[in-house]
């Protein structure tokens, strides 16, 4: 069972619907009892990094997280703002994140129009079971004002373009995430969640 962290800041609901559609089990988990027992997690997002880890540290549901995911290797994906808090750091909000993939996450400069919302190109720079069924392109729905930096380019999955290349899936280990909205990305974000759904990683 998929379980899709609904911390009232985000659009768990919208990834629920699209798993539902896919006939894929999962339920919208709100308490650290209901991450323990799910078999693998969903952290979906949409806003700024500092709400989204004040929802999820106020739910206390950081500590059963990183259980599950660090220390238990259940199959973990990221969306959106679920992919940025991943990190060290960001500079939206000068904040901390959990820091379970190192680097950084920037704004993006000046030079183009933040943010960026709508369908951009996701080119995969190496496989993963994941990603492999995206096609090279893929066409994504995004909408996002900063971006992350992974520090270290084996965990940049896939790049999109905007001004310049930027990291739009990071993964390691058990983890994967991506900028873009899966749930928004019609048929190939489907059958990315579907991949994800039957993916059994090994740490």
């Amino acid at each position: 069972m998929i379980g899709v962290i609904d911390y009232q800041a985000g659009n768990a609901p919208s990834v629920g619907y699209a798993l539902a559609h896919l006939g894929v089990e999962h339920r919208l988990v709100r308490d650290a009892a209901a991450v323990r027992r799910a078999d693998r997690l969903v952290l979906p997002g949409v806003g700024a990094a500092q709400a989204t880890l004040d929802s999820l540290y106020a739910a206390d549901l950081v500590d059963a997280l990183t259980e599950r995911v660090l220390r238990d290797g259940v199959a973990f994906l990221g969306i959106c703002i679920g992919l940025q808090v991943l990190f060290e750091h960001s500079e939206e909000g000068d904040v901390e994140g959990l820091g379970w993939i190192p680097g950084l996450v920037r704004r993006f400069p000046d030079s183009v129009r933040v943010p960026q919302i709508g369908w951009n190109t996701v080119e995969p720079t190496r496989a993963h079971p994941v990603t492999d069924g995206l096609g090279a392109p893929a066409h994504c729905y995004f909408v996002n004002s900063y971006h992350c930096d992974p520090a270290d380019p084996d965990h940049v999955l896939a790049v999109t373009d905007y001004g310049s290349p930027f990291c739009s899936v990071a993964g390691r280990d058990n983890l994967v995430a991506t900028q873009f909205h899966a749930e928004k990305s019609g048929p190939l974000g489907l059958g990315l969640l579907e991949r994800f759904a039957a993916w059994e990683p090994r740490c």
